[in-house]
């Protein structure tokens, strides 16, 4: 099964936050975590590794906190799963290294495969953070609409 980690989910949802302050400032850490019940040292290690790598502009002081480093439009959602969880695989066999699986030589389904993962990496440098916040936010469930959803 294909799934994000849960530091890719917890950067995609700080990258679409801050997308949708836009102009109003920067948002700490603390602030983003307490919104979308993330744990703080978790998210603050996420965000840090998103500043490394040039999607996040930090700064310090009492009116700091993150910002988006580039426009919405040119960030994909593949670089922010990649600065997160590393380069994007299907199989344990991610490389050419024959070393890695004694199955390599005989292996019928490594490069079809791989086609799969270069399509699923398209799909997701063509979605971007900008793409992400232009979805409308969920509805907060209150409690009755809970109870009457599990009894259908």
């Amino acid at each position: 099964m294909l799934r994000l980690s849960k530091k890719s989910d917890y950067a995609l949802i700080a990258m679409k936050h801050l997308t949708l302050r836009g102009d109003q400032g920067s948002s700490s850490a603390r602030e983003i975590a307490r919104l979308y019940d993330i744990p703080i040292e978790l998210l603050a290690k996420v965000l840090q590794r998103l500043v490394r790598r040039g999607l996040l502009a930090s700064q310090q002081g009492t009116r700091g906190g993150y910002q988006l480093a580039r426009r919405p439009a040119q960030i994909s959602v593949a670089d922010v799963i990649q600065a997160i969880d590393g380069p994007v695989t299907v199989t344990a066999c991610s490389s050419t290294d024959e070393g890695g699986c004694e199955q390599f030589a005989k292996c019928n389904v490594r490069d079809p495969l791989w086609k799969v993962r270069e399509r699923i990496l398209s799909a997701l440098g063509e979605c971007t953070i900008a793409e992400l916040a232009a979805e409308p936010l969920p509805k907060p469930v209150t409690a009755r609409a809970a109870v009457l959803h599990t009894h259908l």
